[in-house]
């Protein structure tokens, strides 16, 4: 009996370890797990007692099983699919979400330059090389995604998993360019050239530990790419209506 008694409890000491590993961002939305062979192995638990973990975890709705295994799920998915589609419909989010974005991240640029860590450090600036090999080889669509990874990788520096995870959330909806064709702004050389070096600037800063030269180089990036993409937008909106305008025979009668 008693061995029946501690089942329970193991599987939810695992669930709990696991779930821990994905509040703190070790595991990630998305990201499939080792099968439940390795698992057990790296945990160094029974598979039943694992089984009953993940099965608790799926029931909290953070992993989900298919035939390709085990994933953590997009756990904030519910709420930011609503929201991207609410934000699509208003012309004004994109500078709202520079607004809030520059608020935000100011504050985690600022304390990544206090907290990050030595491994930390070093993944960032494993991130700002590819970002200068990309523009190099002039890879709009590579160096858009390690535009991503840089500012995930400070969200996680910052050590404040609210921050982690909401602003991990907005970045995701970024990539499937919810507020601006970022594929686009990417493919302009002007564009690209001031935003490598801004983005040097804040990667830079963060691993020399200086917080003030971390927040002013956030603030004048975020303030530099919400000008640009209002500028775009407009230049976009002037092109629209002038093949409008130009088209406007195929509308009306002779």
């Amino acid at each position: 009996m008693s061995e029946g008694l501690r089942a329970p409890k193991l599987a939810e000491t695992i669930a709990e370890h696991i779930e821990r590993l994905i509040l703190e961002g070790v595991l990630r939305p998305g990201e499939r797990l080792a099968s439940e062979r390795d698992l057990a192995e790296r945990l160094e638990v029974s598979r039943p007692s694992l089984r009953d973990a993940l099965q608790m975890l799926e029931a909290r709705g953070l992993l989900a099983t298919s035939r390709d295994g085990t994933r953590v799920t997009q756990f904030l998915a519910p709420l930011t699919d609503p929201l991207a589609n609410l934000l699509q419909s208003s012309d004004r989010v994109t500078a709202d979400y520079f607004e809030y974005r520059e608020s935000v991240e100011r504050k985690a640029t600022g304390l990544a330059a206090l907290r990050a860590t030595e491994p930390e450090r070093q993944a960032i600036a494993e991130c700002l090389t590819e970002m200068q090999a990309a523009h190099e080889a002039r890879d709009a669509t590579r160096e858009a995604e390690a535009d991503i990874v840089l500012h995930r990788l400070i969200y996680g520096a910052s050590h404040n998993l609210v921050i982690l995870h909401v602003m991990r959330a907005f970045s995701e909806m970024l990539r499937r360019d919810i507020f601006f064709n970022r594929t686009k702004l990417f493919a302009l050389a002007e564009f690209r050239d001031d935003l490598l070096s801004q983005h040097l600037a804040i990667g830079q800063a963060v691993i020399a530990g200086d917080r003030r030269a971390a927040e002013e180089a956030s603030h004048r990036h975020l303030l530099y790419t919400g000008q640009s993409v209002e500028r775009f937008r407009r230049d976009e909106e002037r092109v629209n209506l002038a093949v409008r305008r130009l088209t406007r025979s195929t509308l009306v009668g002779n």
